[in-house]
């Protein structure tokens, strides 16, 4: 490159670096000076060796944001000796991957000299846009550094990611973020010691960050244009006013089709379903400020009161439809009170699986057991021939409504699919069904036969799911 060229291009650069956000300002540039991720990039990690010997195969980084997967694009970039080139799935498109493509085989052929390139958000691309890098990864043409930030198991062709490593990037801790805003308060590329932070302002900046160091970086630089600028010497202070009125807000990270929808709905149920609601409202919370849709809320509640407390407790069902209803007619931000007091109830309700057992348990009997005839006192009547069917006893006609006799086809025996829990309005009636019916045949019940108690619940009885 001539000298003239060279010099206004790094003039060039030096203009842009000067302008660029922080964040931009105090990416890496080697390994060690990236903060975090031992497990992914510390020493004799596969990534770090890779990197520093310049033998890097296809990689995707996978991680939440701000986690340093562009930044360690951006250290293979200054290490390698590879061609480094970028492309924006945010806004790139097949052509630009095939002139990429069609540049490193050129490269390679003319010189063997070896591409590396970086796809950002690669989960932007569609099918068809992965596709076009099938055949350049699989032969080589270009090592693929890919960065996501969701799940490339769901998200990445399946060919493409088995041609590549996948390594997991890890929220930042608290001391590494931290850390980070040391470096940026010191370096010349950053604050260049003309601020620092109070105690107050670094603890609610990393509170704010929740693990995303591009997040506490940037309300750093927020808050540093709060402040009057000091110097080196005497560096203005900045506190935790300066934050607040920067970041009035903690943006919790969830996005409402991908996995962090799934792990927060996930915790909500499971929370439920271990009777702490507490833990309830937190996930209802989250789910409730990353703007979640009320009735996908209440779907979850209302599947949950039949697979998690059924006839523990058949009122459950009941709450769970009325929560349904007001996400429905009423919505946000009224309806959060509803789902609230439905969460809490669920949570706080004895807890019986007994409906989904007992319904999974008979349709793997249909679907992988004998065809079972209808027992003849069990058919329909409005036929020729009924009458040679067997006498159908009918319950109302005997005292208490029951009458001995079987429901269920030859070769399934009572109890084979239902197993009444020992809690809650199912344990109570089965018990009491039992004593019925020994009592009928003349005998005696024993206390808690069938599996529950030998009288009825109290109105407290089950109350948090502890029997």
């Amino acid at each position: 490159m001539p000298f003239m060229e060279t010099l206004f291009t790094e003039i060039e650069k030096q203009a842009r670096q000067d302008v660029a956000p922080l964040a931009v300002r105090m990416r890496p540039r080697t390994l060690d000076e990236l903060v975090g991720q031992g497990e992914a990039v510390g020493p004799g990690s596969w990534l770090r060796t890779a990197i520093e010997q310049d033998r890097l195969s296809s990689v995707i980084l996978y991680g939440p944001a701000g986690t340093g997967k562009t930044s360690i694009a951006h250290v293979i970039a200054q290490a390698t000796k590879a061609a480094f080139v970028e492309v924006s799935a945010i806004g790139g498109t097949v052509s630009d991957l095939r002139r990429e493509i069609s540049a490193a085989e050129k490269r390679l052929a003319l010189s063997g000299g070896r591409t590396i390139l970086f796809v950002d958000e690669i989960h932007r691309f569609n099918r068809s846009q992965q596709d076009a890098l099938l055949h350049a990864v699989e032969d080589r043409v270009v090592v693929l550094v890919g960065a996501t930030t969701e799940n490339p198991y769901f998200e990445v062709n399946s060919a493409l990611l088995s041609r590549s490593r996948v390594v997991e990037l890890r929220s930042l801790s608290d001391d590494d973020v931290s850390l980070l805003l040391d470096h940026a308060l010191a370096d010349e590329r950053g604050l260049a010691g003309r601020y620092r932070l109070d105690d107050a302002a670094r603890a609610a900046i990393v509170l704010l960050a929740g693990g995303d160091g591009r997040g506490a970086l940037t309300t750093l630089e927020l808050a540093a244009g709060m402040v009057a600028e000091g110097t080196p010497e005497a560096p203005a202070v900045i506190g935790e006013d300066a934050v607040r009125a920067a970041v009035p807000h903690r943006n919790l990270p969830y996005d409402k089709n991908k996995d962090m929808h799934y792990d927060v709905i996930s915790a909500f149920i499971k929370s439920m379903r271990g009777s702490d609601p507490d833990a309830a409202l937190y996930w209802l919370a989250r789910m409730i400020d990353g703007g979640e849709d009320p009735k996908f809320i209440a779907r979850r509640m209302f599947i949950a009161a039949s697979e998690d407390i059924g006839n523990a407790d058949p009122q459950a069902l009941l709450v769970a439809e009325a929560a349904f209803r007001s996400a429905e007619v009423i919505g946000y931000p009224e309806c959060r009170i509803n789902l609230a007091q439905a969460a809490i109830y669920l949570a706080l309700a004895p807890k019986s699986n007994a409906a989904e057992a007992g319904i999974d348990a008979a349709l793997s009997e249909v679907r992988n057991g004998p065809a079972r005839a209808v027992p003849d006192h069990l058919r329909d009547r409005h036929r020729p021939g009924s009458k040679d069917y067997g006498a159908y006893l009918y319950p109302h006609d005997y005292p208490g409504g029951w009458v001995e006799q079987p429901y269920l086809p030859d070769g399934l025996e009572r109890g084979c699919f239902y197993r009444s829990s020992d809690r809650g309005w199912a344990a109570y009636r089965a018990d009491a069904t039992a004593r019925d019916r020994v009592a009928r045949r003349g005998g005696a019940a024993r206390p808690g036969a069938a599996g529950g108690p030998a009288a009825a619940p109290d109105a407290t009885a089950g109350e948090g799911g502890v029997s």
